[in-house]
């Protein structure tokens, strides 16, 4: 029998790398993970639509009682999408929060409370700004419609909590890497570096090599996350309801000729590396440090060795492509 003290957390994008991490994360944690009942027809935005909202009101159904948690890791956009695909899918997060709001203002007020992340971008909010080391009090300037898009789905999410009074995280998220990626997608250069190797072909990078970024291992990710709704859950049961941005990235900036480096080292060869030209690169920013300096101390001990990271990547896809599931 679940626990009524411990929150129930429904991962929205469960399937995907980040989401994977962060189900995983909350289980170990003692953290129940609902799921829907039946899977969301992402492909078709209105059908989705109608099946989260009917979603969100049996989960709170399910919850009322005990603190619940909404997680937002779902997403396909990324720095290449248009901007009309990216509208979508603000049109369908928002859906969702239309139907929290409403089904949380049914809630009596000695119902535990709630709280509700998102998992947003740091490449693309900070794309433009200045003065790296970036934190949650940098300036957040976009550079591109990608950056744009998260920074309208912060301001949604901070509509959404002055009107429910309900808690949120919002997670700034940096370079996302780890098995399971989508490798459809074009981003991920550590997956698409491994990829390159395992199928002995090279691969087409876009940036400098002294372009800095702060790379994240997703199990690594997924514990942050886990530890920033826990603090998040405490906070509002001591002081009220709370809204805080957190940057979520690892502890050191790293080049993307270390990272080119660091995979021949694993693998003793090599990697095959041709460099090109995209207009995909104006949207990449040559340094992106990032740093938290909110709640620090959350999650500061999950942190994987960037050289452990790539092995386990590498032995992720290396599965895959044994297996025939390699993309």
């Amino acid at each position: 029998m679940a626990d009524p003290a411990a929150p129930l957390a429904w991962v929205v994008g469960s399937g995907g790398l980040l989401g994977r991490s962060v189900a995983d994360a909350a289980r170990a944690a003692g953290v129940e993970v609902w799921h829907p009942p039946g899977p969301v027809p992402w492909a078709d935005p209105a059908a989705s639509v109608e099946a989260l909202r009917t979603a969100v009101v049996f989960f709170m159904e399910v919850a009322r009682g005990r603190p619940w948690w909404v997680l937002w890791c779902a997403g396909t956009g990324s720095p290449s999408t248009p901007s009309d695909a990216l509208a979508i899918e603000r049109e369908v997060f928002g859906s969702v929060l239309d139907e929290l709001a409403a089904a949380s203002a049914s809630r009596g007020p000695t119902e535990p409370m709630g709280g509700v992340f998102l998992a947003s971008s740091a490449g693309g909010v900070y794309g433009g700004s200045t003065g790296g080391p970036f934190d949650e009090h940098t300036v957040p300037v976009s550079i591109s419609p990608y950056g744009d898009s998260k920074l309208r789905q912060e301001q949604q999410m901070q509509r959404f909590h002055v009107a429910t009074g309900v808690s949120i995280l919002v997670g700034r998220i940096a370079n996302l890497y780890g098995p399971g990626q989508n490798l459809a997608k074009p981003q991920g250069l550590i997956s698409h570096l491994c990829r390159a190797h395992l199928k002995r072909r090279p691969i087409s990078i876009y940036v400098p090599l002294d372009t800095v970024r702060n790379y994240i291992f997703a199990p690594d990710c997924g514990l942050k996350v886990v530890a920033g709704m826990l603090r998040l859950q405490s906070e509002a049961e001591a002081h009220g309801a709370q809204s805080v941005t957190k940057v979520l990235a690892g502890p050191h900036g790293v080049s993307v000729g270390y990272v080119v480096a660091e995979l021949g080292r694993v693998v003793k060869r090599r990697p095959l590396v041709v460099f090109a030209a995209s207009p995909a690169s104006a949207y990449q920013a040559r340094d992106l440090r990032l740093r938290s300096v909110t709640w620090p101390e959350v999650g500061a001990s999950h942190s994987t060795s960037f050289a452990s990271g790539l092995h386990q990547t590498l032995q992720g896809l290396a599965r895959s492509l044994a297996a025939g599931d390699l993309p």
